[in-house]
């Protein structure tokens, strides 16, 4: 199959199939609501930071088996498996009133994010390839991105209006189910020759590789590891990507205490009223990242070099939500909120850079060994600090928590800083 010229691509059946995936597949109700729905089951915070914990070490675990797994079984195949790992998932977590269900469902939903990770954009690719217009791939992955960012910000709108009739936050987990068979349909739609299965004889030799590659990845994160100037680079990278990801939802709690004190929609319950509120500061927070990522490039202008923007990112992101803490236990909670986008925003301005800095600074070689180690590290953080975090908020309040933890990566600055003086570049 061709076209006649570059633009019908962006008629194609085909391309709005990709951009329903992206659209669906982000509609996820329960974003923005996790820890409240967390929080309405019964879960302490320090539980809700071991389940973050189990979440981000299944997904890890999985990540590389699923790619071989793509590689070997076919891409569309691997994707039906993921998104029939996420239904289960939602199905748990609504019905489920257990720990141990629900740390199930948290393996499931992190099995689901392996397996999708990374195997989608190689169909696209395919698609591209096989119409001869891979020079597209630029504009093509940007534009189905638009809508993904797209179902992003609508979904935490319609979440308001699920919130207001169905009274729980739970019920969120089961609407999800609803756009993600829709995507899981879209996906058996595709044409068969984007699965890309190997034949038998192909899959015998990926399995048989398998602890191989395992064994090479190892060696690898070792050998890079055992250099101090790259171990600093990663640790960089990672930490402030592992603080936010572990720290981020925690807005949730703390936009439930602003909408519980603002003298607005009275006429509503407090879990209706903290619902709108915390929907449409999502739905705004969403564009504002989603700019913020677009103006990276101007952070990294108003410096001399890459590493001091990095560091200076660092420092703002860390010190706003240091601040954040502090504010709310003095009892300011609505500027504890407004701080605490510093945190949402400085991540989508200092994830673009530490990319670029690292593709400067690493040996071409060791690139994409160095990527998937920063992203390893960050897990690490991850399930390292989610459950002190919510040992913390448990014991001396979310501002003290938020404030605490805070200060601890601000103390480890000096090990994540990256610019030395004297340095050019």
């Amino acid at each position: 199959m061709g076209f006649r010229n570059n633009h019908q691509i962006f008629r194609s059946f085909q391309y709005y199939k990709f951009c329903a995936y992206g659209f669906l597949k982000n509609l996820r109700f329960f974003d923005a609501f996790i820890i409240l729905i967390l929080r309405e089951v019964g879960f302490s915070f320090f539980q809700i930071g071991t389940l973050y914990s189990i979440r981000e070490i299944s997904k890890n675990l999985f990540e590389i088996p699923s790619g071989i797994v793509a590689d070997s079984y076919g891409r569309k195949n691997a994707m039906v498996f993921s998104f029939s790992s996420y239904l289960v998932s939602f199905f748990i977590f609504y019905f489920s009133h257990s720990y141990w269900l629900f740390a199930l469902a948290m393996i499931l939903f992190g099995t689901g994010e392996a397996f999708r990770s990374g195997t989608h954009k190689a169909m696209i690719l395919s698609y591209l390839e096989r119409n001869n217009l891979l020079n597209l791939k630029t504009q093509f992955y940007g534009r189905t991105r638009s809508w993904s960012q797209m179902g992003s910000a609508l979904s935490s709108l319609l979440a308001i209006g699920i919130i207001l009739w169905g009274k729980q936050y739970r019920l969120l987990f089961l609407i999800s189910a609803l756009p993600y068979f829709l995507d899981l349909l879209n996906l058996l739609s595709y044409p068969s020759y984007l699965n890309h299965a190997g034949n038998r004889q192909m899959r015998l030799q990926e399995e048989g590789k398998l602890w191989q590659r395992l064994g090479d990845v190892l060696k690898s994160y070792f050998k890079q590891f055992a250099k101090l100037e790259y171990w600093q680079q990663f640790f960089s990278a990672s930490s402030y990507g592992g603080f936010f990801k572990a720290l981020k939802d925690y807005f949730q709690p703390l936009l439930k205490i602003v909408a519980l004190q603002l003298p607005v929609f009275l006429f509503l319950g407090q879990k209706e009223r903290t619902s709108v509120l915390v929907g449409f500061t999502y739905f705004i927070l969403y564009l504002l990242t989603s700019f913020s990522s677009r103006n990276a490039y101007r952070l990294e202008s108003r410096f001399k070099n890459l590493a001091r923007a990095i560091d200076v990112a660092y420092l703002t992101g860390i010190f706003l939500t240091l601040l954040a803490g502090v504010s709310l236990t003095i009892g300011i909670p609505a500027l504890a909120a407004l701080l605490f986008v510093g945190l949402y925003l400085v991540r989508n301005m200092r994830r673009p850079l530490i990319v670029s800095y690292l593709s400067e600074t690493l040996p071409s070689e060791i690139m994409a060994s160095g990527l998937s180690t920063m992203s390893q590290m960050e897990t690490l953080i991850v399930v390292l600090i989610s459950p002190i975090i919510g040992w913390l908020v448990d014991l001396m309040g979310l501002g003290w928590g938020i404030a605490l933890i805070s200060l601890l990566f601000l103390i480890l600055f000096p090990i994540a800083k990256l610019h030395k003086e004297g340095q050019e570049k």
